[in-house]
């Protein structure tokens, strides 16, 4: 549940109730997600990631949003039911299972700062041997890796059971595409074998590759990565039901990293025209978590140059605009 004490010292963004204090439901209530998912309908650039086979099957004329405010209200468009992987948009919450399971250390073993470049370049922190953030491939390949946890099985169940959490229901994994993450991630087990030679991994190459490949083969839908972003965005407590996922120090800390690391080498254009800490995936998949106010997914396949999703990005953008989302620069500051 949101901590009411925490929600109303903050300044009213958006429209306002009799009392001045924030009316996200209504706000929310107002809003025709449909009609916005029409309008995204309307742009059909981008690509579908064909990396791996299982993904370069995606229905690239699938479009849904969902959004889930205080004390749990959700709000969804058409075909937000609609499964996929969750590919990329699993980095967020394995670094918070990290964080939580190593109790910070996490912190030390793995940067925070952007890079600047590719998701998946081959590249870790100079005299240091650590990955640059959690949000690149070999940072993720990391927090798979430290999580609670002394087998390969062991760290898939903890990490399934943490997304489960994370999402308000039980989640499962689609094998296929679990397995071509596995066999075909040749730069993830480069990546893994690179920090292995560093002493940064410690667990085997292919180990690692193993947890991080099934993580990214979770299935979710719009709705479900809804909630996961707003767990984060009400302080790591599920505004479903009601149960403290991780702590509010960890969600805090998740969230900032997406702030500054989410979008990848575009997290800084992403920042100014959305203004939302979020987290992007090849499947198409954006969520995004609005500290106190909402946590929202959008999800299209088709992707841009940088690995977003094209008409994601569109829907973002209009959700900012249509909630002042924008944490830099709402309309009515006072």
């Amino acid at each position: 549940m949101t901590p009411p004490d925490d929600r109303h010292d903050r300044a009213p963004r958006g429209r306002t109730a009799d009392d001045g204090t924030l009316d996200d439901r209504h706000d929310l209530a107002s809003l025709d997600l449909d009609a916005l998912r029409e309008r995204a309908m309307a742009e059909h650039g981008g690509a579908v990631d064909d990396s791996i086979p299982a993904l370069a099957t995606a229905d690239p004329d699938l479009c849904a949003l969902a959004i889930v405010g205080p004390d749990g209200d959700v709000h969804r468009s058409e075909e937000a039911d609609v499964p996929f992987s969750v590919q990329s948009a699993v980095k967020p919450f394995l670094f918070a299972l990290a964080l939580a399971d190593t109790h910070g250390e996490a912190l030390e073993r793995i940067g925070i700062e952007p890079t600047g470049e590719a998701f998946d370049a081959i590249k870790l922190e100079s005299g240091t041997g650590r990955p640059p953030n959690p949000m690149v491939n070999a940072g993720a390949l990391l927090t798979a890796a430290i999580v609670d946890g002394d087998t390969v099985e062991k760290r898939n169940e903890r990490i399934l059971r943490g997304l489960s959490a994370f999402a308000g229901r039980e989640l499962d994994v689609d094998e296929e595409v679990a397995e071509d993450e596995h066999l075909l991630g040749d730069r993830n087990h480069a990546l893994a074998h690179l920090m292995r030679a560093e002493g940064t991994l410690h667990v085997s190459a292919d180990d690692a590759v193993a947890v991080y490949a099934r993580a990214c083969a979770v299935l979710v839908d719009a709705e479900a990565l809804a909630v996961m972003g707003a767990t984060l965005a009400f302080g790591g407590v599920n505004p479903i039901t009601g149960e403290r996922v991780v702590s509010k120090a960890v969600a805090r800390d998740v969230v900032s990293v997406m702030a500054t690391c989410g979008v990848y080498d575009g997290s800084g254009r992403w920042m100014r025209a959305v203004g939302v800490p979020a987290k992007s995936s090849v499947s198409g998949a954006i969520v995004l978590s609005v500290p106190y106010r909402l946590g929202t997914a959008v999800v299209s396949p088709p992707l841009d140059e940088e690995g977003t999703s094209v008409r994601g990005r569109i829907l973002s953008e209009l959700l900012s605009d249509a909630l002042d989302l924008h944490v830099f620069g709402s309309t009515d500051p006072a």
